[in-house]
């Protein structure tokens, strides 16, 4: 198997080797990255390494995410829901272990060049951000950091703030903006703390963005009418979720791309563009058929 760079060529024989059966969809996805999508996983690696880790932790990583995901899709399948539905029922393993919040944040960040939908997504996530005018930027849950390292390599915004619940994901967020793999940042703040409970100024981010968070809390419109209240009038908002998409933490089932545009409309937000990315190979008809998995972003508008 041949990648474009050698540590994409090293981690992808690694994953083939614990998993044969991945090899045509690796190969497929190595193919399908742009030169900067390829020379971004090149250098997130090498980031990773630098971090203490080795190939042998980034493969087992990206392994963990798909076997945790098969394992609970399984049970998707046979019960017709998530396995749980409370934070508390999730919050200690997870977000609170250190151990396996960094495996699973780095197999995630992984999955955002090799899984055909997580990169449709960045992809889409990095073409909207031209749509934000600039200001102050507030990213809910930046978890591996990747999408609020794009927002800060765009330079389109004054002071970019992340608030995250789990310390690990801060840790990792801060780790790859001082890293100095994707240049030198200033004028960010990163915070460990509960969204809904923390301090912030009101109408006063002109944009805000929330990736992969809502189907992991309990209550999401709650959020989404948190972030009206601290969006300025007009503000660029971009939001993601998944559907029918188990995971070990996903705890609210959304089961259809029109629930999500329900959720950001009651809210008061304007749909200005969006993202939905079927199962891999389906149609969205077919996937919602079966309920399989779907991943939607949505860019959003502000009320005025």
């Amino acid at each position: 198997m041949r990648g474009r760079g050698a540590l994409v060529d090293d981690l992808a024989a690694r994953i083939a080797q614990a998993n044969p059966m991945t090899v045509k969809v690796l190969e497929g996805a190595i193919a399908a990255l742009s030169s900067s999508e390829s020379e971004e996983l090149e250098a997130y690696l090498a980031h990773t390494l630098d971090g203490g880790h080795d190939m042998a932790f980034v493969a087992l990583s990206y392994d963990t995410i798909v076997k945790d995901t098969l394992r609970e899709q399984i049970y998707f399948r046979r019960h017709g829901r998530y396995r749980y539905s409370r934070y508390v029922d999730v919050a200690s393993s997870v977000y609170m272990n250190n151990d396996y919040m960094s495996r699973y944040m780095v197999g995630l960040a992984v999955t955002t060049f090799l899984w055909p939908n997580h990169l449709a997504i960045h992809r889409f996530f990095r073409e909207a951000l031209q749509h934000a005018g600039g200001g102050d930027y507030l990213e809910i849950g930046p978890g591996h950091g990747v999408f609020f390292m794009a927002a800060m390599r765009s330079g389109r915004f004054r002071h970019c703030l992340g608030v995250d619940l789990s310390p690990t994901s801060i840790a990792m967020t801060r780790g790859l903006l001082e890293g100095g793999r994707f240049g030198r940042f200033h004028d960010y703040e990163l915070r460990q703390a509960d969204f809904l409970e923390a301090s912030l100024p009101q109408k006063a981010f002109q944009a805000v963005v929330m990736g992969e968070v809502l189907e992991h809390v309990e209550s999401p419109g709650d959020f989404m009418s948190r972030i009206a209240e601290l969006a300025a009038p007009g503000a660029f908002v971009f939001i993601t979720t998944a559907i029918n998409a188990p995971a070990v933490d996903h705890i609210f089932l959304f089961d259809s791309p029109g629930a999500v545009r329900q959720l950001a409309r009651d809210a008061g937000f304007q749909v200005r563009g969006e993202a939905i990315c079927p199962y891999v190979g389906m149609t969205l008809e077919q996937t919602m058929a079966q309920r399989l998995p779907v991943n939607i972003a949505l860019h959003l508008q502000a009320p005025a």
